[in-house]
């Protein structure tokens, strides 16, 4: 059986810390009469989302092309050519740079696509009701 009080002090801190920061939001926004949950902070939510998938598909994909290409430049006799350092190296830099430019980059396009969705279908379920 787990429970709070059995994890430790950076386990709980990284539980409790969103629960509160969220109730803290709560209770300024029926403070101020203006709950924080309208169509400013979708899209903001939207746009950071965007903004940061698409950046880190081009470091995924720019990174990972980069790592290969220089395993086969290496491999053209450059810095000593094959089964040198370098070209030791270069393997293990393109073991890591495949995945990057195949699978993390392109996915990255599925989650933007499927954030906008979410958010188009779910943002009428956190707009405030005004009333005139």
């Amino acid at each position: 059986m787990c429970s709070i009080g059995n994890e430790s002090g950076a386990t709980r801190d990284c539980v409790i810390t969103p629960i509160l920061i969220g109730l803290t939001f709560r209770f300024v926004g029926e403070y101020t009469s203006r709950l924080l949950l309208g169509a400013e902070v979708l899209a903001a939510y939207l746009m950071f989302g965007t903004v940061t998938g698409i950046l880190m598909a081009l470091f995924l994909d720019t990174a990972g092309g980069a790592w290969d290409n220089a395993k086969k430049w290496i491999e053209l006799g450059h810095f000593g050519g094959k089964n040198s350092d370098a070209h030791k190296a270069s393997v293990t830099g393109d073991t890591v740079g495949d995945p990057f430019k195949d699978t993390a980059g392109p996915s990255l396009h599925m989650v933007i696509k499927l954030l906008s969705t979410t958010i188009l279908i779910a943002g009428p379920l956190f707009m405030v009701n005004i009333k005139q």
